[in-house]
């Protein structure tokens, strides 16, 4: 629901395109950077308990989101929503990994992704309506009553399991590098624009950036308990895919967040017509994410994870010739099915392809390692393209607009080259 309330926000708080950067990224930032911090626990001491806290602290994070007083504070407080999700998200796919095994696995992950995809479209869909006849605090105070919902599913469904050995580390000196590497570098393409190359800001915060960033891997490298576990990229299925994933994570931020934007700052949509726009995309990946899902693990994954960034990054040729007068059901309907199939044919065999080989202490960190993944592209993609998009109004135009979805569809087109040629359908057998 954010994405649809930015611009309700940016008048009411102020700030600008950076500012609208910010409240995206800094839950990014903190959820992709602490994603395998959250994978680990939740093969530490029980996936249920490490989710529960997840989903518990995530209302509390919402709270504080809906009473902030300026942008400033918003920032801070989307930056503990990530922390929060990222204890939530890993551990949810680890109870999948941990129930389901073959054809079933793939089915269950399908309907996983089936109904993340539902929540992010049928997100920007409800929070115009909501937008529509409230304020935009709104949009984090009904987490509230889904929080209390999805805990009481959680200690009424949800298997228990032993918790693995509790004395182990958590690498919290990983966490720390990961967290000011990232920010650092995300800082200064996000300010670039205002304060300028030449700014001793910039050039400290990309270049503390980096060299933090090179710290964390040779961390991770000698650690004895690392949250990255460098040797689940020896398997060449698990490293294509993450590179994949990156791609076409990275493009689908950049179409989401600059796509809703360009609806209601240039077309004039209102934030309910917006997040209407995208409801085909919620009813395509609902009804096709299960059964790709299942002829993934079937047939194997490499046809579906090339052809479907392929079919996606074409789909979104078309906006790149957009102006301020569209017509939905001639120039944004097509290209948004024809994206949308490709997605459907995209996430369930990626995310089953990450976790094939995934024993089950692995399982948390195999899919944390994968969301971190997606959350860094998302991170990085809307930072970079809008560094790219910037101009000295410090709000989207037309033109920037255009070179936005040029770049996202060559992002996703990427991802599905990347699969063509390094994923390799695993033998199974019937």
């Amino acid at each position: 629901m954010i994405n649809v309330a930015l611009p309700s926000i940016q008048r009411d708080l102020g700030g600008g395109l950076t500012a609208q950067q910010w409240i995206v990224d800094a839950y990014l930032l903190t959820l992709g950077s602490l994603i395998l911090v959250g994978g680990s626990l939740g093969d530490l001491y029980g996936e249920r308990r490490i989710f529960a806290l997840g989903v518990g602290a995530f209302g509390a994070a919402s709270l504080l989101c809906a009473l902030a007083p300026t942008s400033n504070l918003l920032i801070g407080a989307r930056a503990v929503q990530g922390i929060a999700g990222a204890l939530l998200t890993p551990s949810s796919l680890a109870v999948i990994a941990a129930t389901f095994e073959g054809e079933e696995r793939g089915a269950a992950i399908g309907t996983w992704t089936a109904w993340s995809g539902v929540s992010t479209v049928v997100g920007p869909l409800f929070g115009g309506w909501l937008l529509g006849v409230a304020s935009w605090r709104w949009i984090f105070l009904i987490n509230l009553p889904l929080v209390a919902i999805t805990l009481a599913l959680v200690l009424a469904v949800v298997p228990k399991r032993e918790p693995g050995d509790e004395r182990v580390r958590v690498d919290f000196v990983g966490a720390v590098l990961c967290v000011l590497g990232l920010g650092g570098t995300v800082f200064g393409f996000i300010e670039q624009p205002r304060l300028g190359w030449g700014d001793p800001a910039i050039v400290a915060s990309l270049t503390v950036g980096v060299v933090l960033f090179a710290l964390f891997l040779a961390w991770e490298a000698r650690a004895r308990h690392p949250m990255l576990p460098l040797r689940l990229f020896v398997r060449r299925n698990f490293t294509v895919t993450n590179v994949e994933t990156f791609a076409v994570y990275a493009g689908l931020s950049t179409l989401t967040f600059f796509l809703v934007l360009y609806l209601q700052q240039i077309v004039g949509y209102s934030p309910f017509e917006s997040g209407l726009a995208l409801l085909p995309a919620t009813l395509i990946l609902f009804a096709l994410s299960r059964l790709v899902g299942r002829l993934s693990m079937r047939f194997g994954p490499r046809l579906f994870m090339a052809a479907g960034p392929l079919l996606a990054g074409a789909g979104l040729l078309p906006f790149v010739r957009l102006g301020r007068h569209v017509g939905y059901w001639t120039d944004l309907l097509p290209p948004i099915v024809v994206f949308s199939i490709g997605l459907a044919l995209t996430v369930a065999p990626l995310t089953a392809t990450v976790l094939a080989d995934a024993g089950l202490g692995d399982a948390g960190i195999a899919s944390g390692v994968n969301n971190a993944v997606a959350r860094v592209a998302a991170l990085l993609g809307i930072a970079l393209v809008g560094l790219a998009v910037a101009n000295r109004a410090n709000r989207l135009d037309v033109h920037g607009f255009r070179v936005s979805m040029l770049i996202t569809a060559a992002l996703v087109a990427a991802g599905g080259a990347i699969g063509a040629i390094g994923i390799r359908n695993p033998r199974q057998a019937r």
